[in-house]
């Protein structure tokens, strides 16, 4: 017998990151019942896990209807990725391309763990949609955020557990710039404000500077397209940084 989750339940992947917030308030819009995950996977820029907290309060506190749909959080060790991924996302290492063509950000397998991990997750919880961040518009290249690649897991899990699960990537074919536009559509500046004070973007970890976009070193890949997605953000609907 094919297990069914309640379609109006929904698990999202969050890093305490932009991408997985704005995925987050997404989710809140449209389900009944909305849980959270997060993953300790020895990242260098682990100050995200900290993030996560501030932003789930934020959230709570200055959204009450999205509050009261908002239900566990949970944090999964998954720390034995970094004993067998020697990347710039769980090393001291510089960030630069390797020669397969990928920045060596890249964590093989991660994304496939997380997305697994929570279908286990949901599958004792009766949710039957998980939701993430990834995106093929504004990213590295990264094989894992493509969505082929999650449709084939999305049908790998289903026959794998007999269930009817849905995964769901509202911002796969967005940029950066759709993605603050879309904040703002779910949750006005006061959602752009959370994102832009509370979430962690920056690989390196770095949360003592402030811009208009964020916390963040300012340098790295992940600054730069937060940088460049709201600057471009801004310009098309006519305003400038503050």
């Amino acid at each position: 017998m094919v297990l069914e989750p309640a379609a109006d339940r929904a698990l999202v992947l969050f890093s305490g990151g932009q991408d997985s917030t704005v995925c987050l308030a997404w989710a809140l819009q449209r389900c009944n019942h909305v849980e959270t995950i997060g993953f300790d996977y020895g990242q260098r820029h682990r100050i995200e896990l900290d993030c996560r907290q501030r932003t789930l309060a934020a959230l709570r506190e200055r959204f009450p209807a999205w509050g009261a749909r908002l239900g566990d959080d949970r944090m999964v060790d998954l720390g034995f990725i970094s004993g067998i991924a020697e990347t710039a996302l769980t090393r001291e290492l510089a960030i630069r391309i390797e020669a397969d063509g990928l920045p060596n950000t890249f964590v093989p397998g991660r994304n496939l763990l997380f997305v697994t991990t929570a279908a286990a997750v949901a599958y004792r919880r009766g949710i039957g949609r998980l939701v993430g961040g990834m995106c093929e518009t504004d990213f590295s290249g990264y094989p894992d955020c493509r969505e082929a690649t999650l449709k084939a897991l999305e049908a790998a899990i289903n026959l794998g557990m007999e269930a009817r699960f849905v995964i769901e990537t509202p911002l796969m074919h967005i940029d950066k710039a759709g993605a603050w536009r879309l904040a703002e559509e779910l949750g006005g500046a006061l959602l752009v404000d959370i994102i832009r004070h509370e979430t962690h973007s920056c690989y390196l970890g770095e949360r003592g500077s402030f811009h208009a976009w964020g916390h963040g070193c300012g340098h790295c890949p992940a600054c730069q397209l937060r940088r460049k997605g709201y600057e471009e953000f801004l310009t098309s609907s006519g305003r400038t940084a503050s």
